[in-house]
């Protein structure tokens, strides 16, 4: 089995579990209808179209 040949430091260790917990952004575009920005594969707040078809009615 294996095992560490020498210890890690705290401030190594705490490196390395820091990495995991990065946010990513979500993936905002303009809206190709009113330019109103959306996120992604989503409705559009502002106009309610996605893939140029109304699915909502907007305000």
């Amino acid at each position: 089995m294996a095992v560490p040949k020498r210890k890690h430091s705290k401030s190594r260790r705490d490196m390395n579990r820091n990495a995991h917990w990065k946010l990513s952004l979500p993936g905002i575009s303009a809206c190709p209808k009113c330019g109103a920005m959306r996120l992604s594969h989503r409705a559009c707040k502002a106009c309610g179209f996605y893939n140029d078809r109304q699915v909502v009615e907007a305000k």
